[in-house]
Formats: C-alpha cells, sequence, structure tokens
C-alpha cells in the first residue's frame, strides 16, 4: 500500500494518548551525559504519561508527550523554592550533571546544586511526589566506606524524612575533572601522580551513563516502599550486565545480601550470609 509523505508526517505529528496508569514524571537536571540519557531512557520505555523538566527559559522540547516547567532562577545567589509553583508529579528524578554549554537547551535547562538537595525535597513532596529518586555523584574513593551504603550527611537524611512513599538513593562515581595548571610545574606534578588514578578498585570507576539510566530506571519500578542505598559497588556490578543480570542485583539487596561484596559479575555473593548491617537499606 502506497503511503503519502503528507500522511507520513501528518501521522508523525498526531498525538497519542499513554494509559492513565502510567505516572507523571518530573526530571530536575536532565542535562549532561547522564541527564540526557536517563530522559531518553523513560520517554523510549514510555514509562510515563507525560513528562515534564524543569527549566529557566522557555524552551519548545521536540520530543513527545515532554514538556518544560518553568521554574525562577536563584536571586543574587538566593535559594528560594517558596514562589515555585505546585505542579503534579507522581515520579521525580534529581540529577547534578552540569549542563554542556555547547548544547543551547542545556542552557535553558535548571541544575540543581547538591546543597539545594533538602529544599528541592520538600518541594517535591509537595508536588504530590511519591517515588523519589536522586543519583548522587561524588569523587572517586573520596566516600569513606561507612557512608557508601547508608545516609551519607544531613541532606540526605531530610530527604528520609519526607513522607514521601519511596527514596532511592544511587551512588555513582564521576569523572574527574581536568586539573587547572597555571604552572608548568602543575603538569610535571600531575603527571608524576597520574599513576594514583590507576590504583583505585574497580567498583570505583566511572560508570557509563547509559548503563546508570538502565540501572535507574529497573530499581524505580522493582524496589518496594522505604528508602534505599545503592552504593557505587552495586552500580558498577549492576553496570556489567544486561537488565537479568541487574534484577538479580536487585533481588539480592532485597533479600539482605550484600552484591557488591563479590569481586566478580559471577554473584558470588549468594553464598554470603545475610547481614542487616551489609545492605543498603534503611
Amino acid at each position: 500500500m502506497h503511503v503519502s509523505i503528507d500522511q507520513a508526517l501528518a501521522a508523525a505529528q498526531r498525538p497519542t494518548p499513554l494509559p492513565e496508569a502510567l505516572p507523571r514524571i518530573l526530571i530536575a537536571g536532565a542535562t549532561g551525559f547522564l541527564g540526557n540519557a536517563v530522559l531518553r531512557r523513560l520517554v523510549g520505555m514510555r514509562r510515563g504519561r507525560h513528562t515534564q523538566v524543569l527549566a529557566t527559559l522557555p524552551m519548545h522540547p521536540g520530543i513527545r508527550h515532554v514538556s518544560a516547567q518553568l521554574v525562577p532562577a536563584a536571586a543574587h545567589g538566593k535559594d528560594d523554592f517558596s514562589n515555585w509553583p505546585i505542579v503534579q508529579a507522581d515520579l521525580a528524578l534529581v540529577m547534578f550533571d552540569p549542563p554542556r554549554m555547547f548544547y543551547g537547551r542545556e542552557k535553558a535547562l535548571w541544575t540543581p546544586a547538591p546543597h539545594q538537595l533538602a529544599m528541592l525535597g520538600t518541594w517535591l513532596q509537595s508536588c504530590g511526589v511519591h517515588t523519589l529518586a536522586v543519583i548522587l555523584p561524588y569523587a572517586q574513593g573520596s566516600l569513606p566506606q561507612a557512608l557508601r551504603h547508608g545516609l551519607a550527611n544531613l541532606d540526605e537524611q531530610a530527604l528520609a524524612a519526607l513522607k514521601i512513599e519511596r527514596l532511592l538513593l544511587l551512588r555513582s562515581a564521576q569523572k574527574p575533572a581536568p586539573p587547572v595548571r597555571r604552572h608548568h610545574l602543575h603538569a610535571v606534578a600531575a603527571w608524576m601522580l597520574g599513576i594514583t588514578s590507576y590504583m583505585l578498585p574497580r567498583t570505583e570507576q566511572v560508570v557509563r551513563a547509559a548503563k546508570v539510566a538502565e540501572f535507574v530506571d529497573l530499581a524505580v519500578g522493582y524496589l518496594p516502599a522505604g528508602s534505599h542505598v545503592l552504593s557505587s559497588e552495586i552500580v558498577w556490578q549492576a553496570a556489567q550486565g544486561d537488565s537479568a543480570h541487574m534484577r538479580r542485583l536487585l533481588r539480592q539487596y532485597l533479600a539482605g545480601r550484600h552484591p557488591a561484596a563479590a569481586n566478580s559479575p559471577s554473584l558470588a555473593a549468594d553464598s554470603l550470609p545475610r547481614s542487616c548491617n551489609s545492605t543498603g537499606r534503611l
């Protein structure tokens, strides 16, 4: 059957309704490699009936079922969420990747700062969010072992105290920023100390944004109500396999076994004894 170009274009522009049972998604920090990967994953897999991204400038997204929600930018460096509009959302995702300034659309998007996490969580609670996923980047090798599987600061504790049904905190190592070299001796020092970048364990390595987005997508739909902290070891282990491998890790997490205790992707942690202290559950 022959289809004309006009008919094909009209069909592509015709809105397709999604089921009402799907959640309304709100994304803060849809910038950088990670934000772009998470947005494309959720929209491409049709995880929500509508997705809003926070922006400080008017913009027209070119993706179906995606719109920009304007929020006021911080005035004079002061954070004031009291004048933010209340929007309706069920699922919220927060990321902190800085915008890539050579992309015009990312200049218009709003990206939160780490110190705004508690205030942003309070605003999301007022919007009716019942599931909140926060991807927390940290410098490689800088987070103590005792803080990887639990709440690391008061802002995270404030999030856990909110009346949100499900809270997911995912820790993922971030790529180190290029060093500032003001003198040729800085370049020499960086060259001499460059060997330390190879002394980190494998679980401290940076995970590809597409794998993090896939794991977040599965964790949001799999984990039950409550507060969950997924350490960088779990995120790294999840990136070593496919979706079935990720679901197996989540089942081990819920069973009280720490899946990241295995040194290889063969999931040798199945033989570990159960211990509430060895998991990231709260």
